[in-house]
C-alpha cells in the first residue's frame, strides 16, 4: 500500500514539474522606434490578458486535431479612423519569424492605416470590434504576403 501511495505522489510530481516547465513565458514588448515597435506574445501569457488578445484565433500546436500545425497570428489595433493606435503584437507557439518581426516592426503608430496593412496581408481572418475602434487579426494565409506561389508550412519549418 506505501509503495503505492509513493509511486503515485511521485507520478503526480513528475507530471506536475513537466507541465510547470514546458511553458516558456518570454512574452515581451520590442521597441524598434519612438512609434514603432511590437509585442512578442505567447498564447496562455499574462500579456497577451493585459492586451486583450484572448479572442486571437490561434491554432494550438499540441492539439491533436492540428497534426502538429499551429497558426500563428498578427494582431494590429485600430482606433475609429483606422489608424493604427496601438502597437502590433506577434502571438507565437514556436520561434518567431525574422520577416515577420521586421515587417510588423516598421508600422509606425498614428500613420500607419488598414489598408497599408491589407496591402501587404490581405484581408483580416477576423476582425473584433471595440468601442475605441477595432482589432484585426491576421493568421495562416493572412500572413502570407501576396503571393500565390508562397506556402505558409514553409515559415514553420
Amino acid at each position: 500500500m506505501q509503495t503505492r501511495s509513493f509511486c503515485a505522489f511521485a507520478l503526480l510530481t513528475i507530471v506536475g514539474s513537466a507541465s510547470a516547465t514546458s511553458f516558456r513565458d518570454d512574452s515581451r514588448y520590442v521597441a524598434r522606434g519612438p512609434r514603432t515597435g511590437y509585442y512578442i506574445v505567447r498564447p496562455g501569457s499574462v500579456l497577451i490578458q493585459q492586451l486583450g488578445l484572448q479572442g486571437a484565433p490561434f491554432r494550438d500546436t499540441s492539439d491533436p486535431l492540428n497534426h502538429g500545425r499551429g497558426a500563428d497570428v498578427l494582431a494590429f489595433g485600430f482606433n475609429t479612423a483606422a489608424v493604427l493606435s496601438a502597437a502590433p503584437a506577434y502571438i507565437v507557439q514556436g520561434q518567431p519569424n525574422d520577416f515577420y518581426m521586421r515587417r510588423i516592426g516598421s508600422f509606425i503608430r498614428g500613420r500607419t492605416t488598414s489598408h497599408d496593412i491589407e496591402s501587404f496581408f490581405g484581408h483580416p481572418k477576423q476582425i473584433e470590434k471595440r468601442s475605441n475602434g477595432f482589432i484585426a487579426y491576421y493568421t495562416n494565409r493572412g500572413l502570407q504576403p501576396i503571393r500565390r506561389d508562397f506556402r505558409w508550412e514553409t515559415l514553420v519549418r
